[in-house]
């Protein structure tokens, strides 16, 4: 009976082993990943993604201020845009702003060293500003050919530096933006009569034509104006307080001037005759001034002396 009961074990093991083993033979491989779903290459920290890249360099721009993250808000980017619109008009050089965030940079097959050359070899002569937002000093400046071909790069560097330390006298990045738009303009006016009209042989201002001279004038007195109003910020609130704390001495002075009482000291009467009380004995006290209190009157003068 035991015999059988192994033989049957065995005849059902060999039975099941066939399927058993092509089951497991042919298992479906995965399928491969899609392409969604494969993960994209690392990314460097601060690198702007590729798909804002077309909106920066993919022809010359149709606007002044090229901002396609939306860094700045409406009002302020019409703000900049009005400034910007109305260099052009005024100035033979347009100016260009490139805006990006404070710790980003283009990625090195970008092309943004080239920018200049490939998008505005022919046309107006413009300079073009790649300026991070709330980071003037890492602002980079690049002409066209036919500017750059005339202005030296000392002057393009001391155009950058003084722009970027204008916009450092600003707290915010927007006003930091404006100041620095303001100052390059400014020196842009200087590289056009250095590459069309009179040259520039030294560091003094070169002469430019009225309309020029105005826009420079008006810019930098609006300059003048709003470091006085920063500093006038500044210096309020401790002026403030120093004339409150004057105002309230001042009020403590006359107010204990008013409370005080002046008491008449008692003087001692030189006795005439021997006596202390008789007729023709007496004597008159007479202080020299109302004004003034008894204690600062107790000298004895003659009567010619007094009033």
């Amino acid at each position: 009976m035991k015999t059988r009961c192994t033989l049957a074990a065995v005849i059902l093991l060999l039975a099941i082993a066939p399927a058993w083993a092509k089951t497991k033979t042919h298992t479906p491989p995965p399928e491969p990943p899609k392409l969604e779903q494969i993960a994209e290459p690392p990314r460097p920290a601060g690198e702007i993604a590729e798909k804002f890249l077309p909106a920066y360099f993919k022809e010359r721009p149709k606007s002044f201020l090229i901002d396609p993250q939306n860094l700045l808000s409406a009002a302020e980017h019409q703000d900049r845009l009005l400034f910007l619109n109305g260099h052009a008009n005024d100035s033979a050089i347009d100016l260009y702003v490139y805006l990006i965030a404070k710790d980003q940079t283009f990625p090195a097959s970008s092309g943004v060293e080239t920018l200049a050359g490939r998008h505005f070899a022919t046309g107006r002569p413009a300079a073009i500003v790649i300026y991070p937002l709330g980071a003037a000093d890492r602002a980079t400046l690049q002409l066209s050919p036919s500017l750059a071909a005339k202005i030296t790069p000392a002057d393009q560097h001391r155009a950058l530096e003084s722009s970027a330390m204008q916009a450092a006298t600003k707290p915010t990045a927007p006003e930091q933006l404006e100041r620095f738009c303001a100052q390059m303009s400014i020196r842009l006016y200087w590289m056009e009569q250095t590459a069309f009209g009179q040259p520039v042989v030294s560091d003094a201002p070169p002469v430019i034509s009225p309309n020029t001279e105005k826009k420079a004038k008006d810019a930098a007195k609006e300059a003048k104006l709003l470091k006085i109003r920063d500093q006038a910020i500044k210096l309020a609130p401790p002026a403030g307080l120093g004339f409150g704390a004057l105002f309230i001495a001042y009020g403590i002075s006359r107010w204990l001037r008013f409370r005080a009482r002046y008491r008449f000291p008692v003087l001692a009467v030189e006795p005439r005759l021997g006596g202390d009380h008789a007729a023709g004995i007496g004597a008159v006290i007479t202080f020299a001034s109302s004004a003034l209190p008894p204690a600062a009157q107790r000298e004895q003068v003659p009567p010619s002396f007094l009033p």
